[in-house]
């Protein structure tokens, strides 16, 4: 059905689902549409990734944690996937906020599918991603043309349903561009035990950026080889950004002079 409402009902009765990213983290650097809508919803379905300070801005009447629980589970996605469909029949503006960009690596694709299966309105509204605005933040370009060409974003946390990975570390360790691994603080030492089986270079720089552009960032640095030992001597924790190449040496140039790092 065109139109978006579902069969008996009338159009005004059906509300519009938005997904929408927060970016990395800072409120000031939410998009101005984004913003908008937070204050035009009606419900706000939320994880923890967008921030204290900007789930801060939203009523506490409007907000619904589908991040983690009491205990420390996670909201199933099927359950996130009702909730917007009922919120949204109920004929509420509901946003889905997301900490970076909705669909990467944020489940944006499997939301859209379940909304256009339910004849729900939707519009996917973009955020700064955190795999680009972490690095940056402490001090680190992803590309440079004195050292990259490309970059690779990758997830450290894959669906666990998976029979094996879908990354294929052998192909990035050869590929010599900056990997970016999102989630990955607590698979730190399985996957950097992968590149250097793989034949990366040990002393391949490497930085650990936790709660990037938040007010208590953190930063911490060393090689393929010492990363696992800084991360548990610094006591690095989620959500953090893992960024591996030469481009992650580029920080110990710019720090001094870097507002925030």
């Amino acid at each position: 059905m065109s139109d978006g409402a579902h069969e008996g009902e009338s159009e005004s009765t059906v509300g519009k689902v938005y997904l929408v990213g927060s970016g990395p983290g800072d409120p000031d650097l939410l998009t101005v549409k984004a913003k908008r809508l937070l204050e035009e919803a009606d419900v706000v379905l939320h994880d923890k990734l967008p921030g204290p300070e900007i789930l801060g801005m939203i009523p506490e009447e409007k907000r619904e944690d589908v991040g983690k629980r009491a205990g420390g589970e996670w909201t199933p996605q099927e359950y996130t996937n009702t909730r917007l469909v009922e919120t949204a029949q109920q004929g509420n503006v509901v946003v889905r906020l997301k900490g970076g960009d909705p669909t990467v690596f944020g489940r944006g694709g499997e939301e859209m599918v379940h909304l256009a299966e339910n004849d729900i309105p939707f519009e996917v509204v973009p955020g700064i991603t955190s795999a680009i605005a972490g690095p940056e933040a402490a001090g680190i370009p992803v590309t440079h043309r004195d050292y990259v060409s490309s970059v690779s974003f990758v997830t450290g946390h894959e669906d666990p349903t998976k029979d094996e990975s879908a990354v294929d570390w052998a192909a990035l360790a050869d590929t010599g561009g900056t990997i970016v691994v999102l989630m990955g603080v607590g698979k730190l030492p399985a996957y950097t035990g992968e590149l250097l089986n793989y034949g990366m270079d040990p002393d391949t720089p490497v930085a650990l950026i936790e709660r990037a552009t938040w007010p208590d960032q953190r930063v911490a640095t060393g090689t393929l080889d010492t990363i696992v030992d800084v991360r548990d001597s610094e006591g690095i924790e989620p959500p953090a950004i893992t960024v591996i190449g030469e481009v992650a040496g580029e920080r110990e140039r710019v720090v001094e002079f870097l507002e925030g790092a």
